[in-house]
């Protein structure tokens, strides 16, 4: 036992008290004043040493406790008897009238009323101010405030502040799924996971935002949604000063400074910084669509395309431009338009420093360099250099116009063919030239008619290197090689 001062000092992260300050003892544990243990790994203060020792499967990884009912393992077995009660004691669970969510314990029901839907967050943080809604979770956020990140992946390098998070991303270098849906057999990494993709099944959206009524099946969407109304973006990045909503985005924002793509596809190498985007791009492989339009039964890759598609069902827009009040199905698409009022243009080619206004236009720009049109139509053979050229170009094929005109009744294979012809009823032009007032319906004929002004030929041909500003004028050049004669 080590002899201990008089003096008292606060542990920042658990608020207890202890007697030593940042004592890291060799024998990884010392009772300290005849009542505490600390952690070696995250500096926790526990009681007893029966309490360490079971903390300390939280950094090891060892679930010696496995459940008998479905083999599901823990680490401590206070874990195992709130997963029993959770999960295989249904009749003793406690229900909540507003969302039906079931729980164990009246404690735990109340806590959930209090802190889901009556908005409580009654523990806060001392250095930046931010609520939550327990004690945990306070704890939790203070260790960011620390920078501290000690549990690292061995397979990649990517550091984690806490175990969890990093037992979580070595699923994604196993491929282990251990979570399984028993109504369509889908699995998952993480049981929150499982639990989110349930709601598809039943529908089912607990939270809802308190100010437009709009509802979630996440409580983390529904948080990141208030930030529409209230404009907050509290995590910056500390290279650039761009602030975001949500910590993973900044995270992955992090990447463009550093170029890192560290989810890779298995199956054609691609990589990408998300692993939400590299989900979406295996559907290309696999043509799965699992989220499918209850009303006309057209099915999406992501859940986030079916919710975008429903507007064009009930005609609703709900982002709208501050600037002109134009309205959109999305957020990224008003996004966009506002740099038609900015004339911001943030992703610049590094090799000719042209600059555009969407990242996806930066990187179709790149194929003109490296002559690279990596999508293939699988029943012409006709190459493309972006996926949404090949998308439209498949409609030649099947001859399907989803999108139809209320007015006239001509169908289009684009919403966005669909949004330009309506212009043509309404005499609307909104895409004005800032050199010479000239205004346009589409934006792409603004774009090209800015070439008259610059004389910029974008558009090179690799057999003469003749330059065309229009890229359709490229291709009907092409056809000059292949016949023999050049056209003049």
């Amino acid at each position: 036992m080590v002899q201990t001062p008089e003096k008292l000092y606060k542990c920042e992260v658990y608020v207890k008290t202890v007697s030593q300050k940042n004592l890291l003892p060799a024998d990884e544990c010392v009772k300290i004043k005849g009542t505490y243990y600390y952690c070696e790994f995250c500096r926790k203060v526990l009681s007893t040493g029966e309490e360490l020792n079971a903390h300390k499967l939280i950094h090891s990884g060892e679930r010696p406790y496995p459940c008998e009912d479905c083999g599901e393992a823990f680490a401590q077995s206070s874990e195992l008897s709130s997963h029993k009660q959770d999960v295989h004691v249904k009749n003793k669970r406690k229900h909540c009238e507003i969302c039906g969510k079931s729980f164990s314990k009246n404690s735990h029901l109340s806590s959930h009323i209090r802190t889901v839907h009556l908005g409580e967050k009654p523990y806060h943080c001392e250095i930046c101010g931010k609520s939550f809604t327990t004690a945990f979770g306070l704890s939790s956020h203070q260790i960011l405030h620390t920078g501290n990140k000690p549990y690292i992946c061995e397979i990649c390098g990517l550091a984690f502040s806490f175990y969890s998070n990093l037992a979580g991303h070595k699923r994604i270098h196993t491929g282990e799924k251990r979570h399984r849906c028993e109504i369509c057999g889908k699995k998952f990494s993480r049981n929150c996971d499982l639990s989110v993709h349930k709601c598809i099944h039943t529908d089912e959206k607990p939270f809802c935002c308190n100010i437009c009524g709009k509802a979630f099946s996440r409580n983390s969407s529904l948080k990141v949604h208030k930030y529409t109304h209230t404009g907050e973006k509290p995590y910056k990045c500390d290279i650039c000063g761009k602030a975001f909503p949500r910590n993973q985005d900044l995270s992955v924002h992090k990447y463009a400074h550093t170029g890192k793509k560290p989810h890779h596809c298995n199956i054609c190498g691609e990589a990408f910084s998300r692993k939400s985007s590299l989900k979406v791009h295996t559907y290309t492989h696999t043509g799965e669509k699992p989220y499918k339009c209850d009303i006309c039964e057209k099915a999406f890759p992501r859940n986030h395309d079916l919710s975008v598609h429903k507007y064009s069902h009930t005609n609703e827009k709900p982002y709208h431009c501050s600037i002109c009040r134009k309205g959109f199905c999305r957020s990224d698409s008003l996004k966009r338009h506002r740099y038609t009022h900015t004339g911001e243009k943030p992703y610049k080619c590094d090799i000719c420093g042209k600059a555009f206004s969407r990242n996806c236009d930066l990187s179709v720009h790149k194929y003109l360099h490296t002559g690279e049109n990596p999508y293939h139509c699988s029943i012409c053979g006709e190459v493309f250099a972006s996926n949404s050229s090949l998308k439209v170009h498949k409609y030649t094929h099947s001859e399907e116009k989803p999108y139809k005109c209320e007015i006239c009744g001509k169908a289009f294979p684009r919403n966005y063919d669909l949004s330009v012809h309506k212009y043509s009823h309404t005499g609307e032009k909104p895409y004005n030239c800032d050199i010479c007032g000239k205004s346009f319906s589409r934006n792409d004929s603004l774009k090209r008619h800015k070439f008259s002004h610059t004389g910029e030929k974008p558009y090179k041909c690799d057999i003469c290197d003749r330059t065309f500003s229009r890229n359709c004028d490229l291709s009907v050049h092409k056809y000059s090689h292949i016949g023999g004669n050049l056209q003049t």
